[in-house]
């Protein structure tokens, strides 16, 4: 099977298609205000949203599920979300805190990326599907869902090793949105940040070499050695 990752928005907040054969599975669906980015991304790869066939959430923040919404009503894409954040993807209103040092222009540049691209404006979905810890998914590349819980109750790690990658969304982040830190660490705005080491751990022996996070550049390398740099 042919199959290709696709990189769409940036380092502040980004979505991730994995396009084969059989279609495209978007991995978390950005900002709101992100259509244009996701048709163009996808016009250069000679993909269509059309191509869609499901988004796949690490999670259901805000800034996770931008666009499910309209690629659901608008072309009939269900969003496929762990069950514990069903709730959070549809607007359920959760606590948590910042997390970590701030810095003004790092924080600056985060707010007002979401503000641009409709973050204070989110549009939670109508309809979901819930998965559970070790589902994998009909859909392209076959996603195996890892649970994950720490940053949120539905958390969960990614898998799809036909693009030898997984996906852990805000369990950690190579650019702390808040303070501008390159170093690998947990995610802000968690909830309960101790859980997270203890679920990561379940990836520690997985073989993909390209670990994609919810903000900041890829990691290339194994799980075991992002683990490795993780500061704590």
């Amino acid at each position: 099977m042919n199959a290709e990752l696709i990189r769409i928005g940036d380092d502040i907040v980004a979505m991730h298609a994995v396009a084969t054969d059989e279609g495209i599975t978007l991995i978390d669906a950005g900002l709101p205000g992100d259509r244009r980015i996701l048709q163009r991304a996808l016009e250069a790869a000679g993909r269509r949203p059309e191509d869609i066939r499901g988004v796949v959430l690490t999670h259901g923040d805000s800034d996770h599920i931008g666009v499910a919404e309209w690629l659901r009503t608008e072309y009939g894409v269900p969003t496929y979300v762990h069950e514990a954040d069903a709730g959070r993807a549809q607007g359920e209103k959760t606590p948590s805190a910042p997390g970590g040092a701030m810095r003004l222009g790092p924080t600056l540049r985060f707010f007002a990326a979401a503000l641009r691209r409709g973050g204070l404006r989110p549009r939670h979905l109508g309809e979901v599907r819930t998965v559970q810890d070790g589902d994998v998914l009909p859909l392209p590349g076959s996603p195996e869902i890892i649970g994950l819980p720490g940053h949120s109750p539905g958390s969960v790690a990614i898998r799809i090793p036909a693009v030898d990658a997984l996906f852990v969304g805000d369990a950690l982040t190579t650019r702390h949105v808040l303070n501008g830190s390159e170093d690998v660490q947990l995610g802000p705005f968690s909830d309960a940040p101790e859980q997270t080491p203890e679920s990561l751990e379940r990836l520690r022996d997985l073989p993909e070499q390209t670990i994609v996070v919810g903000h900041g550049p890829i990691f290339h390398g194994t799980a075991a050695e992002m683990l490795g740099a993780l500061k704590r």
